[in-house]
């Protein structure tokens, strides 16, 4: 009797036991999800486009306030791309290059652009899903549901945001950076509005 009650308590000490190492191999933070509020990030830009890469000493802090890492290099585990379109009253708006890279070379944010193309890259070594506006923060350019930068919905002039070509009606912090997404951010009056929303983006080989 005695014995069967020990192989229970052992029994019972290594299903407890192989209970905790799974939960620390898994115990990892929850991801960030994106600040409710912009407005107090260091270094934001509520100007006029075009808007610079902003990567400069504010850099390190907004990444902090986003409770996004700082990373020596670039994450492997998760590495995606989306590709953005800003239109400021009927005039396409360059996304710069290097933005959420630090210039002497020492961090690089997981969302951050390399050139010119407006090609956002995801580069994670952990997977999560990261979201617009963590994007918009780590950049320093204001982004919520009625204002990106200097630009805020009026009764004349709207902010519309689109996926794929098609509206996107929630709250576009909120929105989940996926693969290949083409994404475009218009805000002008009707007259101003591209006459055809970008649906997709032709991704070189490789990304």
């Amino acid at each position: 009797m005695k014995k069967n009650k020990t192989i229970y308590y052992v029994g019972g000490l290594m299903v407890l036991v192989a209970v905790l190492v799974r939960l620390g191999r898994s115990g990892q933070a929850p991801a960030p999800k994106p600040i409710a509020d912009p407005s107090a990030l260091p270094g934001l830009l509520t100007g006029d486009a075009p808007w610079a890469a902003n990567n400069g000493t504010s850099l390190a802090a907004r990444l902090q306030a986003t409770g996004l890492p700082a990373l020596a290099e670039e994450g492997t585990t998760l590495h995606i791309h989306q590709h953005l379109d800003i239109f400021i009253h009927g005039q396409s708006v360059p996304v710069p290059a290097d933005i959420g890279i630090d210039p002497a070379g020492s961090f690089i944010a997981p969302i951050h652009v390399h050139d010119d193309t407006a090609i956002v890259h995801v580069e994670s070594p952990v997977v999560q899903p990261f979201y617009l506006g963590q994007f918009f923060d780590i950049w320093g350019v204001r982004l919520t549901q009625d204002c990106i930068g200097g630009y805020c919905a009026t009764a004349t002039d709207t902010l519309a945001f689109y996926v794929n070509g098609a509206p996107y009606a929630g709250n576009p912090r909120d929105l989940e950076l996926q693969e290949h997404q083409e994404i475009a951010i218009v805000y002008g009056s009707a007259a101003e509005a591209p006459k055809q929303i970008p649906s997709s983006y032709n991704f070189p080989a490789g990304y």
